[in-house]
């Protein structure tokens, strides 16, 4: 492979529910209203559990699309009820990026398993912020981003934490955020696609439906 032909961060997704998205708007909310910098979820910030993540060769893109397709089509996700069960977060210095962490089933295990045996042989080991989605006004990729990407098969399997982010705070606020009861609830997927990521693990450019 030419070691200068373009990249793209790719992140292979399922889309929930409006009872998850109506949770994941609502904290997102009250994150916000903490930090009011911080990212909302909107029509380029999509609620979304990630199943692989990884940099892949932007040309081999559409042999991407066929595999992963491929895999999804045997595979009836959206019968699944997946269950919510906390909040966590990310350390990022001071600030956190939190999320809604689902229980990991062996569904969802068996889908992982199977994009990383049909995807991962397209994929590379690291990558710069260029494989990312970025605009004029949030041009920036933090390095732990990159990082949990390029090392994202070391949390698949056993350490595999399906979840979907909700948005950034500051740990002063997360922190007593976490230690309230969390009432879990269970939603389903409604669509898988692949995503081209953006920073903080955002799914902000929809490369093809699935």
């Amino acid at each position: 492979m030419d070691p200068n032909a373009p990249l793209t961060a790719i992140d292979i997704l399922l889309e929930p529910d409006q009872t998850m998205i109506g949770r994941a708007l609502e904290a997102n909310a009250t994150l916000r209203a903490s930090f009011p910098a911080g990212f909302a979820l909107d029509a380029t910030h999509h609620p979304h559990t990630s199943i692989f993540a990884g940099f892949v060769p932007t040309a081999d893109l559409p042999k991407v699309y066929d595999a992963a397709a491929d895999v999804l089509r045997k595979i009836d996700y959206k019968s699944w009820t997946l269950t919510a069960f906390k909040y966590y977060y990310v350390p990022l210095g001071p600030m956190g990026l939190a999320g809604i962490v689902i229980e990991p089933t062996d569904e969802l295990l068996h889908l992982q398993q199977a994009l990383i045996d049909a995807v991962g042989p397209f994929t590379v080991k690291s990558a710069t912020a260029a494989a990312f989605y970025t605009t004029p006004t949030e041009p920036d990729i933090e390095q732990a981003v990159i990082d949990y990407i390029a090392a994202f098969d070391k949390l698949t399997g056993k350490n595999f934490s399906p979840h979907v982010t909700i948005g950034l705070a500051a740990r002063t606020f997360l922190d007593p955020l976490l230690a309230q009861p969390f009432y879990s609830f269970t939603f389903s997927p409604t669509a898988a696609a692949v995503y081209q990521f953006g920073n903080y693990g955002t799914a902000r450019n929809k490369l093809k439906a699935l």
